[in-house]
């Protein structure tokens, strides 16, 4: 699932392309939208909250979408081949001179601008938020901090404490605080967390390459994260590897026995 860095970059590209100008045509591919018809709108932006896109236009209108596992937006010029079939496509949006095309979207939803909290209202602090002051931080460290016998990986995906972790920097995160993803949320310092969340993803924001290592070489951009053939960036030792979560929210989860202390799963 793309991380709140991929989400933020990608709502700013579109921003970029489509703020200020005047929707054309629109074709929604969606059994909930099939008759909607924003053409003659005029872009105002795109704002992002967490993992969800808002694409702001004129009347007061918004149109609310998820990336969820598989989904992208992507700009063509009026023409162009698109780079995945017809098929995956959930919306288009197009202007004078650029094609904005939605491809495999979840949650689409057009709706009041001012009610967009109706769907993000329930989410932590966003990472990101270019807002962010000490008391978003305050926030989201008594929300992490609340269940302390809580699996420090789980709470880290739970976008209800802080919004845009993903579980690439789940893992990450786990592994530059020297602990496994299994340990109890009581047993790390909730604020460094908060900080290092942030950080992590402040360094990524502006880029579509991933990195938590500060080097990016090819395969060095991660300490743990899918090093199962490589092994540990730090110590070069061997990765372990378990699901972490249930049913729908199971993801896999790379550890070092050596750098990173506390519970794991059996092998």
């Amino acid at each position: 699932m793309p991380e709140g860095d991929t989400v933020f970059l990608t709502g700013k590209k579109v921003d970029r392309a489509l703020a200020g100008k005047t929707l054309s045509r629109t074709d929604f591919r969606h059994p909930a939208l099939a008759t909607a018809d924003l053409s003659g709108h005029t872009v105002l932006g795109v704002h992002t909250v967490g993992k969800h896109l808002f694409t702001r236009f004129s009347g007061e209108l918004s149109l609310h979408s998820h990336l969820k596992m598989d989904g992208s937006w992507q700009l063509y010029a009026p023409g162009a081949r698109w780079r995945h079939p017809a098929h995956h496509v959930r919306v288009i949006l197009d202007t004078e001179d650029v094609r904005a095309v939605g491809f495999r979207l979840h949650d689409l939803e057009i709706l009041p601008t001012g009610e967009e909290s109706r769907l993000v209202g329930h989410l932590g602090p966003d990472l990101l938020d270019p807002q962010w002051t000490d008391e978003h931080e305050a926030r989201a460290v008594a929300a992490l901090a609340a269940d302390g016998s809580r699996e420090l990986g789980l709470a880290l995906l739970d976008q209800r404490i802080m919004a845009g972790i993903g579980n690439l920097y789940k893992v990450e995160i786990c592994f530059l605080l020297g602990v496994t993803p299994w340990t109890p949320v009581s047993e790390v310092d909730a604020t460094k967390t908060v900080r290092l969340a942030r950080k992590l993803l402040l360094a990524n924001a502006w880029r579509w390459d991933q990195c938590t290592t500060g080097d990016l070489g090819r395969g060095r951009k991660n300490w743990v994260y899918e090093r199962t053939r490589t092994g540990c960036f730090r110590c070069g030792g061997r990765l372990r590897v378990a699901e972490q979560g249930i049913g729908v929210r199971k993801r896999p989860t790379w550890f070092c026995p050596r750098c990173q202390r506390g519970p794991a799963p059996a092998p």
